[in-house]
């Protein structure tokens, strides 16, 4: 098959070509995804869903030009492109807060073949505060829980939640211009942080958020009632207050916030770790050869965090999952684009 006839498929030809295969043959579904790293989140919501009568193959949305992205996506599958045996899969960003006040957020919303994460991205499930610990085992092989991930996020969703309703209303009102997703990054940022005293970074976040806050409602004093109601609306979609961490942008909170922690926690194990080895050796060498086997069995923070699978517990997770069984398994209560509950 060329490259021209391979990036010109649609569900219909891959219906057919299933079609055409003996009746044993397992059914073949393309999910496209929107870039290299998404390829094994999405392998990990569709395994589950494999059996001897179909399996997923997840790939890019062209093999012949390398472009990527949730737009390049959704762009090559106007019309009658996706369907039962070709689905895309992506990203919800903002979209999916927006609920359909944006073309692409109503088009994620309506498709019965278009799937996306809930969270921001997948780095936000990769961040889930109650795998973290986990994560820092995987890196550092030390068990020692010198850490709370789980009630740190909780304080940093906490206190970034005011702002973070200002900045979805930014975009839902169209004045994002005066307050952009990279303006809100901006001031979510931690500033000299440390594991030992994580309050005085936190506190130093709650001053700039309240900041801003209130120059937005000095700014914008007619979107105070706007800003409560959107409030009510987005706990019902999921968005609770200390949980904010995972509708913000994924890459941010992934590369400035939960991986720099991570990485000081590490550290701090890592040195844990050694000084153990050094006072427990009965001689130099010993102690040089078991330094040396726990430096070569160690592994790198981001690299660890991208492979976290932890999140599959997560109630936003197994949503996502319970959207694929309705897909796959349709009745006429539960159609494909029926909104699943939000599982606790």
């Amino acid at each position: 098959m060329g490259k021209r006839l391979t990036d010109n498929i649609t569900s219909k030809y891959q219906e057919a070509a299933n079609c055409m295969t003996p009746k044993k043959a397992r059914r073949k579904i393309v999910a496209y995804v929107e870039s290299y790293d998404d390829i094994l989140f999405w392998r990990s919501v569709l395994n589950r869903f494999e059996d001897d009568t179909r399996y997923f193959e997840v790939m890019l949305p062209s093999r012949k030009v390398l472009s990527r992205g949730k737009k390049s996506v959704l762009m090559n599958f106007i019309g009658d492109r996706i369907g039962p045996d070709m689905i895309a899969c992506v990203d919800a960003d903002y979209d999916y807060l927006m609920q359909g006040l944006t073309a692409t957020s109503k088009k994620i919303l309506e498709s019965p073949y278009i799937f996306h994460t809930y969270v921001y991205a997948i780095e936000n499930y990769q961040c889930y505060a109650e795998s973290l610990h986990n994560v820092a085992v995987m890196v550092t092989l030390n068990d020692h829980a010198i850490f709370d991930f789980q009630a740190f996020l909780k304080q940093y969703s906490l206190i970034c939640h005011p702002l973070f309703l200002w900045s979805v209303l930014a975009y839902r009102s169209n004045f994002y211009k005066d307050f952009s997703l990279t303006d809100f990054d901006h001031i979510v940022e931690l500033s000299n942080f440390s594991i030992h005293s994580p309050m005085a970074s936190l506190n130093h976040l709650r001053a700039k958020v309240e900041r801003k806050v209130k120059y937005l409602q000095q700014h914008y004093p007619r979107h105070k009632a706007s800003i409560r109601n959107l409030d009510i609306e987005l706990q019902q979609l999921g968005v609770t207050p200390d949980t904010t961490y995972l509708f913000m942008h994924g890459h941010h909170v992934f590369d400035t916030i939960v991986a720099p922690v991570m990485t000081k926690v590490c550290n701090r194990l890592r040195m844990e770790r050694e000084q153990e080895i050094s006072r427990t050796a009965v001689h130099r060498t010993q102690m040089y050869n078991e330094l040396s086997c726990y430096e070569n069995s160690i592994a790198d923070v981001k690299t660890m965090m991208k492979r976290n699978m932890g999140y599959v517990f997560s109630p936003l997770f197994q949503r996502l999952q319970h959207d694929i069984s309705n897909y796959l398994s349709p009745t006429a209560e539960d159609a494909p684009n029926t909104p699943s509950p939000i599982l606790s």
